[in-house]
């Protein structure tokens, strides 16, 4: 049988031909694909965000398609559109580039609204429309989308309803002095270039997603990740009223249900750093992760490390800052960490 920690081998050695560097970016994507979520990549221009992906679709043997967004882009150019048979006269659909195993949303930003929504029904539902027809989707099936943190002129931020689609928002971050010598040194010929062979499949991902789906979590650790989800949504309410009181920090907050919950307090001075806190999909998203995590790393039960883990990758992009959160220079990281260290660890 095939453990996590060989499964993971195997494909990060290969990756490893041609990106240097960037491991634990290439776990989390490998996360992602067992745990059946999309991944968004922001990151400075020429960190190798395209080639990661297009190394990783060559390494899992799945069909890869790579679409450059730009202001110009259709939806069409993404579903794909109905054409004109002169032949037999009728019109059949043509696919598009989103009909393929692993996609590529390369600068996601740059297109405008109606096309990042084409890519809405397809990552959620796993189908697209096209001329009133619903057509299915390849399994596996999974998006990856890069952009660039910097450059704002002619750009179109994503709504929170795409970005919460995504499973995770990984930064990449420049390689260290001696990952960039290596790459000088295995990029730097013009004629040889290092290539990435097939180790695995998209039949063997699709198996190994059921072992994910065998490995333990306590209801104490749920109970854990709904702490901390719905710990950040208590940070979007600009006081809790406690006993009749009105106070800006509460140690417990009551629910509806009779018990409590954690409400961790704002950072400084009363003031509300979020506009919104996590949605559902981020207690999801994190109960998932943490399993795939776990089943990569050999082990079988989730602890709370994991969920620490793993937290900030699953809802640095769920939160919304206030004007006073950007203009004091807190990040969405910040604040969750301020969460992970107010909200109690079970013991297990």
């Amino acid at each position: 049988m095939l453990t996590g920690p060989t499964w993971s081998k195997k494909l990060r050695d290969e990756i490893a031909k041609v990106v240097i560097g960037q491991d634990a970016v290439i776990e989390r994507l490998l996360v992602a694909l067992l745990a059946n979520g999309h991944v968004l990549l922001e990151g400075m221009p020429g960190l190798a965000k395209t080639l990661l992906v297009k190394s990783l679709g060559s390494a899992l043997g799945v069909q890869f398609e790579r679409i450059q967004f730009t202001p110009d882009l259709l939806p069409s150019d993404i579903v794909g559109t109905m054409i004109f048979q002169p032949k037999t006269g009728e019109f059949r659909p043509h696919h598009g580039p989103i009909f393929a195993n692993l996609v590529l949303a390369d600068e996601i930003n740059r297109a405008p609204a109606k096309v990042q929504s084409a890519l809405l029904e397809g990552m959620q539902e796993r189908q697209v429309t096209i001329g009133g027809q619903t057509h299915p989707l390849p399994k596996p099936f999974f998006v990856m989308a890069t952009q660039n943190p910097i450059e704002q002129e002619g750009t179109y931020p994503l709504p929170e309803a795409q970005t919460d689609r995504f499973l995770f928002k990984l930064l990449v971050d420049y390689p260290s002095a001696a990952e960039e010598s290596s790459m000088m040194q295995r990029w730097g010929q013009v004629t040889q270039q290092p290539t990435v062979g097939a180790v695995s499949s998209g039949e063997e991902l699709l198996r190994l997603r059921a072992e994910v789906d065998g490995i333990h979590l306590a209801p104490v650790v749920q109970s854990y990740i709904l702490a901390i989800v719905r710990g950040t949504r208590t940070m979007a309410e600009p006081v809790a009223k406690t006993g009749g009181t009105t106070s800006v920090s509460s140690g417990l907050r009551p629910t509806k249900a009779g018990d409590t919950e954690v409400a961790p307090p704002v950072l400084a001075g009363g003031k509300r750093y979020l506009n919104f806190g996590a949605s559902p999909r981020a207690s999801l998203a994190l109960y998932q992760a943490s399993r795939a995590l776990a089943w990569l790393r050999g082990q079988d039960y989730v602890g709370p490390a994991l969920v620490q883990e793993i937290a900030p990758d699953v809802m640095r992009h769920r939160l919304g800052l206030t004007y006073e959160a950007e203009a004091e220079e807190i990040t969405a990281d910040r604040i969750i960490a301020q969460v992970l260290e107010k909200t109690p660890v079970p013991a297990l």
